[in-house]
């Protein structure tokens, strides 16, 4: 059977991970010196260090400096192969994998393919709101907010104009929250002396969380004192509050409340992101697939799954380990390990999550983090939580050229208060409004 375009065929067992995040870049690391050939397929040429999108939706950074090559990356691999494509299906019988270019053999198949965004079946919601899931929809989100503004100049009519100012958030966990802090920054320091002509007291900015609290899932500190600091930054907080509908236009919530915004940014929920091919059975809850503690998927001993695809329950995480970059990163580490110990004839080691806290900011010198160091948890909020917050961040980024990108610009932010991203290149997401013809004037 052909292969993938032209990949030479060493001799030895070949590893296919379909999706180079966290996972499945940590994974193709930790095979460096393994006696297989790695081969990674990935819809992008580049790996996303998503924690940070929302910077770049709200001109804080560049997309270039959170993304990365693959190729650079692992140039020194001599293992390692890439290939440009997509994966549309999985024939576990033949040990073969369908992409967007060809058929490719594996010995060990390894699904790293994350999330997507979940709108719960509402197509108009997913129509109409924006969401940070890549560097596109980071790349909408800027322009569509500086669009709006742009358009704003040009209004008479009040709703309108607010329309264009106010913005709602859906969701209330760190993306949410983070968006919304930077957005109040933007409304405080940026945006008046770009927009003079603007009153910024107009500027509304919302968010709406289903449960009780922020930042569910960390400690009661970190949601009162996020809750805290929005509040203090003039964002709206609704909390044990649902979206019902969203027409671009009008947002009308549970409780019968309408909220008039031209932007609505959707940060509520994910679902996995699956591939035909393989038995039903082995896909649960949130489309992800169920897998045992070595991180197989159900019914197969050579496909396993890792990050936010795989759910692995145990009796601390019933619903399986959070969807963030810690799981995906030590699953990825551990299976590697796992790979060449069964090459070995040995036995391969249960999967345990080393749980290291987690953490939020909420715009300049506010944030939240909940550490856990030797068994303790350690809850830090305020200035102390932001510069542990930042530093975590920076040190985590891929590439050392990412890394000090980040640390200057990031310095630049902080000591101007300027954000200096502000430009519009390419789609938005709002409409042109277009106001009637008698009243347009010469300006």
């Amino acid at each position: 059977m052909e292969g993938l375009t032209k990949i030479d065929d060493l001799g030895k067992p070949r590893v296919v991970i379909v999706g180079g995040g966290f996972g499945g870049l940590e994974l193709a690391k930790a095979l460096a010196n393994a006696p297989v050939q790695v081969v990674l397929i990935d819809k992008q040429n580049y790996h996303t260090f998503q924690p940070l999108l929302y910077q770049v939706a709200t001109a804080g950074l560049d997309e270039g400096d959170i993304v990365s090559p693959f190729r650079k990356i692992l140039n020194h691999q001599d293992n390692f192969y890439f290939r440009l494509a997509e994966v549309t299906s999985i024939d576990p019988t033949a040990q073969v994998v369908e992409t967007s270019i060809g058929l490719l053999r594996y010995d060990f198949l390894v699904l790293a393919t994350g999330a997507n965004t979940n709108y719960f079946g509402d197509e108009v919601m997913a129509k109409n709101a924006i969401a940070i899931k890549n560097v596109e929809d980071a790349l909408e989100l800027r322009n569509t907010v500086l669009s709006n503004f742009e358009q704003a100049l040009q209004l008479g009519d009040h709703e309108q104009l607010n329309s264009m100012l106010d913005f709602v958030i859906v969701g209330g966990g760190p993306t949410g929250v983070e968006i919304a802090g930077a957005l109040s920054e933007l409304r405080t320091h940026v945006f008046p002396k770009d927009y003079r002509e603007i009153d910024f007291k107009e500027m509304d900015i919302h968010v709406v969380q289903s449960g009780p609290v922020l930042l569910k899932g960390m400690s009661a500190n970190a949601s009162a004192k996020s809750l805290e600091y929005l509040e203090k930054l003039g964002v709206q907080v609704w909390l044990d509050t649902r979206v019902k509908s969203y027409d671009g236009y009008t947002v009308t919530l549970n409780n019968g409340k309408q909220l008039i915004a031209r932007t609505l940014i959707w940060a509520a929920g994910v679902t996995g992101a699956p591939i035909p091919g393989l038995n039903d059975d082995c896909l649960v809850s949130g489309n992800r697939y169920l897998v045992d503690e070595y991180n197989r998927v159900h019914g197969y001993d050579n496909v396993f799954a890792i990050g936010d695809i795989a759910l692995m329950k145990t009796e601390k995480y019933p619903d399986g380990h959070p969807m963030v970059a810690q799981p995906a990163l030590q699953q990825g580490r551990q299976l590697g390990d796992n790979i060449q110990r069964q090459l070995n004839g040995g036995l391969m080691e249960h999967f345990v999550y080393d749980d290291k806290g987690a953490m939020a900011t909420i715009g300049r010198n506010h944030a939240v983090a909940d550490i856990k160091l030797f068994g303790r948890e350690i809850h830090l909020d305020g200035f102390i939580a932001w510069l542990a917050w930042s530093f975590i961040h920076v040190i985590s980024l891929v590439s050392f050229r990412n890394r000090i990108g980040v640390f200057f610009t990031w310095a630049w932010n902080y000591f101007t208060q300027d954000k200096g991203l502000r430009y519009i290149i390419g789609k938005t997401k709002a409409p042109l409004v277009e106001q009637d013809m008698e009243e347009k004037a010469i300006v």
